[in-house]
């Protein structure tokens, strides 16, 4: 069973490396892929490649190990960088329902509102804020172990090491609700907004083309925040009193699956990117045909 699992999570590993890897490299030699819209989803896969790799190559070597043990450091490492990545990826998804507003409802406004350098504010604004709400809590008040623990888990989540830790957790406990708020509540209810605003200037567009065109890039953008907020949301806010075990498998599907189910979304709805993708198949048949 070891074998079989390790086969399974290794070729979605492999999957999410080429496919956000490729993903990045096409939009960086593709000039007409040089704009904020894509801008942001070469940041999307940035974060799929971290995310996965803090997670699944130490899944892998659980998988085919008897002993599966983790140090307090790394445990709390991993999780640290999971929560860090997990805010910015939030935040993220909403400042990409805010381009694509601006780019059908407002599109003669595009080019100034969404220049580069605000393209690079934001990244760093959410970058920092990210940093300062996940890690903070971690740094100001450090979780307490009395005694060798058991985590009935693929990975470490903050939620099951609350269960284990000793002292007193009521400031960890606010502080879920609070970073909650910001990263899991917030940003769905500015998509939703974004979205009903965005349908609306869909409707008015005359050109069936144009109204294609808009759809396809919504519809991908939407399919990722469903599975993404939706699993994480399940995860975070469907907690009673103690930490579900069954919960562990949803993890799964936001922490190892959905990295890789990303780029495929993103580009087999998104004509511009398949072209991007035909050019550089075919300028590498032209390489090979005129080595030989």
């Amino acid at each position: 069973m070891g074998i079989f699992l390790f086969i399974i999570f290794f070729f979605i590993y492999v999957l999410t490396m080429f496919g956000n890897g490729f993903f990045i490299f096409t939009v960086i030699v593709s000039p007409q892929l040089h704009t904020p819209m894509y801008y942001f989803l070469c940041n999307l896969s940035v974060l799929d490649l971290c995310y996965s790799s803090c997670t699944v190559p130490k899944l892998l070597l659980d998988v085919l190990s008897k002993t599966r043990r983790i140090s307090v450091i790394m445990c709390l490492t991993q999780m640290n960088i999971g929560l860090i990545l997990g805010g910015i990826e939030c935040l993220l998804l909403a400042v990409m329902a805010y381009d694509r507003y601006i780019a059908i409802c407002l599109p003669l406004y595009y080019t100034t509102i969404m220049s580069w350098r605000v393209c690079r504010y934001i990244t760093v604004f959410i970058t920092l804020g990210s940093l300062i709400l996940s890690s903070f809590p971690t740094v100001s008040h450090p979780l307490e172990f009395c005694k060798e623990n058991r985590l009935n888990h693929f990975f470490c989540e903050v939620l099951l090491l609350l269960e284990v830790a000793c002292g007193d957790l009521s400031f960890y406990k606010i502080t879920i609700v609070v970073v909650g708020f910001f990263t899991l509540l917030s940003p769905p209810v500015f998509i939703v907004g974004s979205y009903i605003c965005i349908i609306f200037s869909m409707l008015k567009i005359r050109s069936l083309q144009g109204r294609s065109k808009a759809f396809s890039t919504c519809a991908s953008h939407l399919t990722v925040v469903f599975l993404f907020f939706g699993t994480s949301m399940t995860m975070y806010m469907g907690q009673t009193k103690s930490f579900s075990p069954y919960l562990k498998y949803i993890s799964l599907v936001y922490m190892v699956v959905t990295p890789s189910l990303n780029p495929l979304i993103y580009s087999l709805r998104n004509n511009e990117v398949k072209k991007a993708f035909q050019k550089i198949l075919t300028k590498r048949e032209l390489l090979g045909h005129t080595r030989n």
